[in-house]
């Protein structure tokens, strides 16, 4: 059975059964084998600019995604569903007599599909549940899609490699199942790569028609059913994006989104923020409706990690916002669990992985996100008067580093100690590891 030892001092020992599944229990119980400085953090005023950011960070976001259980609809919203049908029909019949037309993401609007309810549920949603609006949204949305292609976009080779994976992709699952999409625009403060994308209006088009493809690949994997995962969750990361040049481009985005794609994201999460946009958010904020606001995360820069720990686990974020996620690796199946857990200013984690024998190899990875601490690890024999092995001297880790990957091949049985310190810093981390212990063949 494995053990989580929190200690009451300064140091935390995170003791491990390699033969068990690493999903730490927590127990309060001091720790006396480590012996390190008690001295706590001093204190430090907060600046103007972070006065600001913390103003601006929503912490608690209070939207709930509706269910899209017809059942549990008022009876207004009820009569709006039934109205919108019938007047959709209406529409339909009046110019070509046919309901192919209806269709969005492979789903026929008219007919009797229960998908369909979901679709439309969030058109009403959308404007409130005025069915008038809905269905001019309705109709335009359906002639945009069928003007542009869209029910066949994901199939199309639209040539951008070089943009896959890095500008906008759809990566991993939040911690409700929403599958989750990034966005990151920093690379075009290369002027050559902002001409060789945007550098006229039909590279413009074509990027456009690119980006509603990844949303169309990330819609695939919805659900459309009552009580399932109906919406995405996006990720956008501010970091080094140019402000004039990409602002055609953001508000052709944001148009084509908000004008085809109602209720299709369930949050919205900001990271790496430079202080000037959480300032413009509090100013233009309260002319955002409640529920906008609501699915609105603003995470200043340096804090991803911490932030995106709160909704996805740290196996689906990708390296480079402190999570354990390499494309590479999803190579082999499913991403392996992880465990989080917090560092704080002042303290020393040692995650001690026992019960590991001899000729066993212990593979593992370990991350911390945020800002600069120190990382070793050593395998500790079991035998007495045997020398500690170091595997990984004590080095500093840097805050842009992504997550540490070794292995060890033990002689000996004996357990290894995986340590962050945290000592020298006064701020909190979050961090996340896993391992995989395998046996030698030869003693299997």
């Amino acid at each position: 059975m494995q053990r989580f030892h929190l200690g009451l001092s300064q140091n935390r020992t995170l003791m491990m059964d390699s033969s068990a599944p690493n999903t730490p229990s927590f127990q309060n119980t001091p720790d006396s084998n480590i012996t390190t400085n008690t001295l706590s953090p001093k204190p430090y005023k907060k600046s103007f600019v972070t006065t600001l950011m913390e103003a601006a960070t929503l912490r608690t976001p209070s939207f709930k995604e509706d269910n899209y259980f017809v059942s549990l609809l008022r009876p207004s919203e009820r009569k709006a569903l039934q109205e919108l049908k019938e007047k959709l029909k209406a529409s339909i019949d009046s110019k070509n007599g046919e309901n192919d037309g209806a269709v969005m993401w492979g789903i026929p609007l008219l007919g009797g599909d229960d998908r369909a309810d979901v679709i439309l549920l969030k058109f009403l949603r959308a404007r409130d549940f005025r069915v008038a609006d809905a269905l001019t949204m309705l109709l335009k949305c359906l002639q945009w899609r069928k003007d542009f292609g869209a029910e066949t976009i994901v199939d199309e080779d639209l040539g951008f490699k070089e943009l896959e994976g890095v500008i906008a992709y759809m990566q991993g699952y939040d911690k409700e199942g929403h599958p989750v999409c990034y966005n990151a625009y920093g690379v075009f403060r290369d002027k050559e790569m902002y001409e060789r994308i945007f550098g006229d209006e039909e590279k413009l088009k074509k990027f456009l028609r690119w980006r509603v493809q990844v949303l169309e690949r990330g819609i695939k994997l919805l659900h459309f059913k009552a009580g399932g995962v109906n919406s995405l969750i996006q990720v956008t990361d501010l970091k080094d994006m140019p402000k004039r040049e990409l602002r055609v481009a953001s508000n052709h985005i944001l148009s084509l989104f908000q004008d085809n794609y109602p209720e299709m994201v369930a949050r919205k999460i900001f990271i790496n923020v430079p202080w000037y946009f959480s300032m413009l958010y509090s100013m233009f904020s309260p002319f955002l409706t409640q529920r906008t606001k609501s699915k609105f995360v603003i995470s200043k820069e340096g804090n991803a990690a911490e932030t995106l720990y709160k909704f996805i686990r740290p196996e689906d974020i990708p390296v480079q916002y402190g999570g354990l996620n390499r494309p590479s690796d999803l190579q082999n199946g499913p991403p392996k669990p992880a465990s989080d857990f917090t560092v704080k200013g002042g303290e020393k984690v040692n995650i001690q992985i026992e019960g590991i024998e001899a000729g066993a190899t212990i593979t593992w990875d370990i991350v911390v996100g945020g800002w600069d601490l120190e990382y070793s690890a050593e395998f500790v024999p079991n035998a007495e008067g045997s020398y500690t092995i170091a595997v990984e001297k004590p080095r500093k880790v840097m805050a842009s580093e992504e997550a540490i990957h070794n292995s060890y091949t033990s002689k000996e049985p004996g357990k290894m100690v995986l340590s962050v310190d945290n000592t020298s810093s006064r701020r909190k981390k979050v961090a996340a590891y896993r391992y995989v212990v395998r046996k030698s063949s030869s003693t299997v």
